[in-house]
């Protein structure tokens, strides 16, 4: 007998077994919480997934919460950019939309009472100065010469702090823990610093400004979370986030880590990404090379191949690079259920049909998805003069090239056999410029009804009727699988990829003339494409390429060549 449930990942099992013991009542409450600091990445979809995911999973509730202490970093348009992205991968906060900033007025007084407890003090230490005192991995770290202020002083001067009495970076407020622990996250961590900014929800009101420490796990506490669900670089921040609450004598989230999702060929550093956009190395946060949700989605990639990727990727304890292939895979499954097909010549080469009836053109009917029987026809134009893909001549064709040389016949896609009689060339150069051929009559559709087969089959577009149009070719933004691992002296900037994007012009078959942006097509042998959002104009749309098809000749060119 077999067993159809799929089976549950650790943090589920974890909420299973909370809920067969009547923990928060059966209640499931999760969270996503990034920081408006930049746009969403990958990796953040696959904590969107997680988080709302459980909550549907459960008939509970995922909060989306903006943790928006530091003002120096964060915009509007961030907030705006992840709102938009949280939608478009198919999830809803309803009324859970919340702001760290909420809660600066609780974290104030809960600031205050454990200074009241002789847990917090401030601190006249520089960052310099702190941070030579923190200690290494085996040496304790030295208590800061205010620590034993008394409770009174530091109540006075983190009141003056507030009221800005004292310049930016003068004085900050740490807690009192322990600065020989052996957790660095212990060791007197800083809970508010003097900063003049200001910040795009509370204006000017604030002056100091909690760390994300102090008011990551409270604000959790105080929307009730009951799983608290975080990366694995949070692991050794839970002993600082749980003493806070037990000092505070306050409602206790559990939080769970999990691996983030890591990606060959790109980088997930915020830093990094907006080092990208700064420094021009991209068109912006949305720029299809990015791993940004924006930029795949303005890619053509569709918020089910990622929701179907980061299910098949699951979730561990277990850091680990995933290949970029997976994510390919997903969209490529997904768009060959979906995309209407379409003929597109990219590389143009002319070809001149010699016993085709000079003005004539007709209709050629063509299916526009073989995956999807209702998903009908369409009208192709065929004439005399046609152009295909440069790549499916050779005049000197190797073995198990199928497609068109001198004296052999072929297949055009919807259309008839027709054979290669001459070659032209340009008297400079030798480059071929143009074919001539003659077709058969009688293999309207594509079928010989003598019953002769041929091997190859290749994509064309009526010269007179085809639509020129600018397609953008993307390929990886790095050209190593690891762009991080650089020798000593060297940038990830060093591994960028020249050759990530080649715009052409390429020639369409008609029925694209009016595609809608963000509209995703199949180009028959070429690869999935999409009508770009920002740049495409009614009548003149501009293609980017989301993924490619999988290439058989190439592995076949490649192993050749060794």
């Amino acid at each position: 007998m077999t067993n159809d449930t799929p089976s549950l990942h650790f943090i589920h099992q974890i909420i299973e077994d909370d809920n067969r013991s009547g923990k928060h009542g059966g209640r499931v409450s999760t969270r996503f919480p990034p920081e408006p600091n930049g746009y969403l990445h990958i990796g953040h979809a696959k904590s969107i997934c997680l988080n709302f995911g459980t909550a549907l999973k459960y008939a509970g509730q995922c909060n989306l919460r903006f943790d928006d202490t530091n003002p120096c970093k964060e915009e509007q348009e961030y907030v705006d950019s992840i709102q938009e992205d949280v939608r478009w991968l198919g999830f809803d906060w309803g009324e859970g939309l919340y702001f760290a900033s909420d809660y600066f007025d609780q974290l104030y007084e809960w600031a205050v009472q454990l200074i009241k407890k002789g847990k917090a003090y401030v601190c006249d230490l520089t960052a310099d100065e702190m941070r030579d005192t923190r200690g290494t991995l085996t040496k304790p770290g030295k208590n800061s010469p205010y620590r034993d202020r008394s409770v009174e002083e530091n109540l006075d001067l983190f009141e003056r702090m507030k009221a800005g009495e004292f310049p930016d970076g003068a004085r900050t407020l740490r807690a009192k823990i322990d600065m020989a622990s052996p957790n660095f996250n212990l060791r007197d961590p800083v809970m508010y610093r003097i900063l003049r900014a200001h910040h795009h929800r509370t204006g000017d009101k604030w002056c100091i400004y909690a760390t994300y420490d102090w008011a990551h796990g409270q604000s959790d506490s105080i929307e009730r979370i009951t799983h608290s669900i975080c990366t694995l670089e949070f692991e050794n921040h839970r002993p600082l986030y749980d003493w806070y609450i037990q000092e505070l004598g306050i409602y206790a989230p559990q939080q769970i880590e999990f691996a983030r999702l890591n990606l060959t060929y790109t980088v997930m550093s915020k830093r990094k990404l907006l080092e990208l956009v700064r420094d021009k190395h991209v068109a912006g946060w949305d720029d299809p090379r990015m791993p940004t949700i924006s930029g795949f989605r303005r890619r053509g990639y569709t918020p089910e191949a990622i929701r179907a990727f980061c299910e098949r990727v699951g979730v561990s304890k277990y850091s680990g690079v995933i290949d970029m292939a997976w994510l390919e895979d997903a969209l490529r499954e997904e768009l060959n259920k979906r995309a209407p097909r379409a003929l597109a010549v990219l590389r143009p080469l002319k070809v001149v049909i010699e016993n085709y009836p000079e003005g004539k053109s007709e209709e050629l009917d063509a299916v526009n998805n073989p995956e999807d029987p209702g998903a009908g026809t369409r009208k192709l134009p065929f004439s005399r003069e046609l152009y295909i893909e440069r790549d499916d001549f050779r005049e000197d064709p190797p073995k198990q090239f199928f497609r068109l040389a001198p004296g052999r016949e072929v297949r055009l896609r919807w259309a008839y056999f027709i054979k290669c009689t001459s070659v032209v060339k340009d008297s400079k150069t030798g480059e071929v410029t143009e074919l001539r051929c003659t077709y058969d009559p009688a293999t309207k559709g594509g079928n010989a009804p003598d019953g002769r087969k041929v091997k190859g089959t290749i994509h064309w577009v009526s010269i007179p009727h085809a639509l020129e149009a600018e397609v953008r070719l993307y390929d990886h933004l790095f050209n190593q699988p690891y762009p991080e691992d650089v020798p000593e002296g060297k940038s990830f900037l060093d591994n960028l990829n020249p050759k990530s994007l080649e715009v052409v012009r390429g020639f369409l078959e008609p029925n694209l003339k009016n595609a809608a942006p963000g509209s995703r097509y199949q180009f028959e042998r070429l690869g999935y494409f999409c009508a770009d959002s920002k740049d495409s104009q009614t009548g003149k749309p501009v293609f980017n390429r989301s993924v490619t098809l999988a290439d058989t000749w190439a592995k076949i060119e490649k192993k050749e060549k060794k």
